[in-house]
């Protein structure tokens, strides 16, 4: 649409605007998220180098993920969601970037992108999923929110600010993680696509083979 932000601006825009509501709002886990965690460090040595993208205030996932022991690195493009996390989580290394220009020569034994990839136009979905699994050291793991139904991008609002939202239906991600060598450990909807606003959301625990 003629004159609306970038999406990445968009979206940067509106978490910063909303920082102390989200921080209030977003803290613990929700369904069967710790599940997912849980399974996601299953068996990693201790301390592991996590990657978070997305990280938000660091609450709950990044929080969880230090206090199990492990070492965390957490990647997002809102300064005041970041500000929150390095003062409530000064042990996590805390880095102010897009997910899409984020690039390290270091490797991760496990990366998180939860409830981060649908705010990015899916075309630089393949690529930033292919980078996901440079990153990681044989047998690392990955845990993924994505959308749960085929549909255009869209924009929402939540405590009345505007967000993108894009993404590929689930089937055709755990195909390109497949083609990538990642082998699903979990994969199920979080919540179910509806008639409505709801798209849906889909959670995906894989393994490198």
């Amino acid at each position: 649409m003629k004159g609306r932000k970038p999406s990445h601006v968009m979206n940067r825009d509106a978490y910063n605007a909303i920082a102390e509501f989200w921080d209030q709002t977003r803290h613990a886990f929700y369904g069967r998220e710790k599940t997912y965690l849980d399974t996601f460090l299953h068996s990693l040595p201790v301390p592991s180098p996590i990657l978070d993208l997305g990280c938000g205030t660091g609450r709950p996932m990044a929080e969880y993920v230090l206090n199990r022991g492990h070492a965390l690195t957490g990647i997002d493009q809102a300064v005041r969601l970041l500000e929150r996390a390095k003062a409530r989580l000064p042990a996590g290394a805390w880095i102010e970037s897009t997910i899409e220009a984020f690039e390290t020569e270091d490797r991760f034994a496990g990366v998180v992108c939860w409830d981060a990839l649908f705010h990015i136009p899916r075309k630089y979905h393949p690529s930033i999923l292919a980078r996901i699994a440079r990153m990681l050291i044989p047998g690392g793991r990955l845990m993924l929110t994505v959308g749960g139904s085929e549909h255009p991008p869209f924009t929402d609002t939540m405590f009345g600010e505007t967000f993108f939202y894009d993404s590929f239906p689930p089937d055709k991600v755990l195909s390109m993680l497949a083609a990538l060598g990642f082998q699903p450990l979990i994969a199920e909807f979080m919540n179910e696509p509806t008639s409505g606003r709801d798209k849906g959301r889909y959670a995906i625990v894989a393994r490198m083979t």
